[in-house]
């Protein structure tokens, strides 16, 4: 199947498998007048706060775990992957084409699912979570640059004491990965006058507006001792599996600061946890982790120079809403038998 084959005059069924406002379904049965949608909200995970696309499972009778089971084998598009048996989903959902992932990421779950080794169309979400993490990647910078760690300190002790912080406007930022995500982090740091270096893969060309040079992501030794930030937003691969590791976080620049927003495994946490401890870093907004969650036993939570994040930055108020614009607009042009957006890559591996 090419990510252009389409439904022509046919009838689609769409199973949208993941928790999702009523407007929004509403929107995606509206879409066309050949899809028909296919929407038990009764049967999906509880979704723990707005956005949930995981959830906490129900405990399902017999009876209902069946009619699951027979709602999705009348799929011919679904809307995020099966939450009872997703690497089962080329046996258990005959007529099924194609699915719309909920996450950018999905590079891990394709391998541990098995679903890399099958022939089934995916697409992914890049691009929708890219303004929240580019808010977040700001956030961690100005809040070392800053130092609001030290600022709290000195309001907890109710102690007025004059000092200086540095400008984070004229800093140099090396922004690894220049997808979606990495597009929107350019964006927003060169409004604050960040001076950003970006790191793609060997042999692309890159147009990313605020992006003042590239670099191919197998140069990034020599950039790193003029960097005071080093924001990673690549996608998880075999190629960028510990990436950063404790050569790449001893060349910075002393007091530079680590922004991680892709996944945790492209950064040696434990070469990270040692850089901090000793103060070489001046600080890490980590929004991802090599074990999630982050077990309590992890020294980076006791860090005063560590932000954690629960693998929560993306998730804002308009993310069903703006992955239903993904969607309706792939469903589409699946209609229209045009290429898709967002295909996942197998050989990639994103």
């Amino acid at each position: 199947m090419t990510a252009g084959a389409g439904a022509g005059k046919t009838a689609v069924t769409v199973l949208i498998a993941t928790p999702l406002e009523a407007e929004h379904a509403d929107r995606i049965a509206a879409a066309d007048e050949r899809v028909s949608v296919i929407y038990e909200p009764g049967l999906l995970p509880v979704p723990r706060y707005q956005a949930d696309h995981t959830g906490a499972p129900r405990d399902l009778p017999a009876a209902e775990l069946a009619r699951w089971s027979e709602l999705r084998s009348r799929a011919d598009v679904s809307f995020d992957f099966d939450w009872q048996a997703p690497g089962q989903m080329a046996a258990n959902c005959p007529r099924l084409r194609w699915v719309q992932g909920t996450s950018a990421g999905l590079g891990g779950f394709m391998e541990r699912t098995g679903l890399a080794k099958t022939p089934l169309l995916v697409t992914t979400a890049a691009g929708v979570h890219g303004v929240p993490l580019a808010e977040f990647t700001l956030l961690g910078l100005l809040y070392f640059t800053k130092d609001v760690p030290g600022l709290r300190r000195r309001q907890d002790g109710r102690h007025w004491e004059a000092h200086h912080t540095r400008q984070l406007s004229g800093s140099q930022a090396l922004l690894v990965g220049l997808g979606g995500i990495g597009r929107e982090v350019a964006r927003l740091l060169a409004a604050a006058g960040v001076e950003v270096t970006g790191a793609g893969r060997p042999g692309r060309s890159y147009d990313v507006p605020g992006v003042t040079c590239y670099i191919a992501d197998t140069e990034i030794d020599a950039a790193l001792p003029g960097t005071d930030a080093l924001i990673l937003a690549c996608p998880l691969t075999e190629r960028t599996r510990h990436l950063i590791g404790a050569r790449q976080l001893g060349l910075l620049r002393p007091g530079a600061v680590i922004v991680n927003v892709s996944r945790g495994p492209v950064i040696d946490e434990n070469a990270l946890a040692g850089a901090l401890e000793r103060g070489h870093l001046g600080g890490a907004c980590l929004d991802v982790f090599e074990t999630e969650p982050l077990p309590a036993s992890s020294p980076l939570w006791a860090m005063p120079n560590v932000l954690v994040s629960p693998h929560s930055a993306s998730t804002v108020e308009a993310e069903n809403r703006l992955l239903t614009d993904l969607f309706i607009d792939n469903l589409r042009r699946w209609l229209a038998g045009t290429p898709l957006r967002n295909v996942y890559d197998r050989a990639a591996g994103y």
